[in-house]
């Protein structure tokens, strides 16, 4: 059994984000008991004024994208006008034309200072998720949340519109069913509208149904294929191409409010009728003939409690917190938990905590660059101010926030983190981190207060040799008892 010392190292880097300098006075000597007292529903929220819904996000982006068409629009007809405009008597251009050579469309109008920046959105909800992970005791709920939030990723560059709903997204679908039931996170998470949009779901039609045969268009098989393979059964779980295209056409009408259909508002799901295909759909041996959004609805609930499922999601759980090659006990506990409880997400958290291999392993994963970011300041108490740099430091770090490179995710395995380019720049980050709390902080006393006997002989003489207090702070942040959890 691991001695108290290491059982808090261990426990508030793996499954925490990260010890501050009076974390062990702060949690008590039981961390397994900070940790679990940080499953209940209320410590996954986020509750900031002013963060805006779903509705309101889009509602944004749809303004913005109306007012730059406007002038767009005013642009060419500008142009035009000039282009076309009749010539003063000594050949100069005429009163219209002058004007619209002065409008060039390369012109830029000026700034609107009460505008509201698409950027500007996803830094509010950088700011709040920093703070809520700042303001946590260890740190469990959100590194809970930041598991299934990658999980069911969506991604930036899918458009405007995923500016507008990614943060939103998170906190509506999300983090309200991390500590319930994985049936109930899995609908909400696929009538997002932030998930209908980027998995392509509003351009999907039922080829029998009124719309598909009016337009000549047929399914789009992303989100049913992405739902199968990488949010329940998992590859190799025992789906078919038969079963994705049969679940498509179940989840034809499954849309947006305010795009296609002429409903007043926006940002919420609705089911469009029109849009489906008719008749039963057999997925995975069961034949589904319930009306309307039942029939997707009705599958989503029996992917939530497959076997499969549960295996996959067991898998990699113990595969994110604890090591890249997990332990198969450890698997198989959270597998049969899964099933015994019916996805009960907290029940799940509890054995991951529990479990005699969760703290077995020697330290072996390295932090993401989120988490590294997350555990930097939360050691050194550097203000959480600059939001823009540190959503640019994700960037350069290769997390960029809400944007990861493919519907699987953000990696967070060995060969992903170590590459050569992944340590250079976060070195560059410690280093530029560093720079402004050297002069109040030193690191030789904050590397005993945050790791204790966890430091290697090699890294204390290390920090302690450095020329600087900044450069020692930045051998800290980089040294392998900080980096790996």
């Amino acid at each position: 059994m691991a001695r108290p010392e290491k059982l808090f190292q261990i426990g508030i880097q793996r499954f925490g984000l990260g010890a501050g300098p009076a974390s062990r006075d702060m949690l008590g000597p039981d961390i397994r008991a900070a940790l679990l007292d940080e499953i209940r529903p209320d410590r996954a929220l986020i509750r900031g004024e002013g963060l805006p819904t779903t509705a309101r996000g889009i509602q944004i982006v749809t303004q913005i994208e109306d007012k730059r068409r406007m002038e767009r629009e005013a642009r060419r007809q500008v142009a035009q006008q000039a282009a076309s405009g009749p010539a003063t008597g000594d050949g100069a251009p005429g009163a219209m034309a002058t004007a619209g050579m002065q409008a060039s469309p390369s012109a830029s109008p000026p700034p609107d200072p009460e505008a509201v920046r698409l950027r500007d959105l996803l830094h509010l909800d950088l700011k709040a998720r920093i703070d809520q992970g700042l303001a946590a005791p260890a740190g469990f709920a959100e590194r809970w949340v930041m598991f299934w939030s990658n999980h069911f990723c969506i991604a930036l560059r899918r458009g405007q519109l995923m500016q507008g709903v990614a943060g939103p997204y998170e906190r509506e679908a999300i983090r309200p069913h991390v500590f319930g039931r994985f049936a109930d996170l899995l609908v909400a998470v696929e009538a997002h509208p932030a998930m209908l949009h980027y998995l392509d779901q509003r351009q999907s039609i039922g080829p029998n149904s009124p719309a598909g045969q009016r337009r000549q268009r047929g399914l789009n098989e992303n989100l049913a294929r992405e739902i199968l393979e990488l949010h329940t059964l998992g590859v190799g779980g025992g789906y078919s191409q038969a079963d994705v295209t049969a679940f498509a056409r179940a989840l034809t009408g499954w849309s947006i409010t305010g795009f296609e259909e002429n409903i007043d508002g926006y940002g919420a799901f609705v089911f469009a009728p029109n849009r489906h295909e008719p008749g039963p759909q057999q997925v995975l041996g069961r034949s589904y003939g319930q009306e309307g959004k039942e029939k997707g609805l009705a599958i989503l609930r029996d992917l939530a409690r497959h076997p499969s499922t549960a295996r996959f999601l067991a898998t990699k759980i113990a595969r994110h917190f604890v090591a890249d090659s997990p332990p198969p006990a450890l698997v198989g506990a959270l597998e049969a938990e899964f099933l015994k409880s019916d996805g009960d997400l907290a029940a799940l958290a509890r054995v991951l905590l529990t479990h005699p291999d969760s703290t077995r392993v020697p330290p072996g994963k390295i932090r993401t660059p989120y988490e590294f970011l997350m555990a930097s300041l939360r050691a050194t108490g550097a203000p959480a101010d600059r939001i823009p740099a540190l959503a640019n430091a994700l960037n350069l770090m290769g997390q960029p926030l809400w944007n990861p490179p493919g519907p699987n995710g953000f990696p967070d395995d060995e060969p992903a983190l170590v590459a050569p380019k992944a340590i250079k720049t976060r070195l560059e980050f410690s280093m530029q981190f560093a720079r402004p709390l050297g002069g109040r902080i030193d690191p030789r006393d904050l590397a005993e207060a945050l790791l204790g006997e966890s430091l290697s002989v090699e890294t204390r003489q290390a920090i302690a040799r450095a020329e600087t207090r900044q450069q020692g702070l930045a051998l800290l942040l980089m040294a392998p008892e900080f980096q790996r959890r």
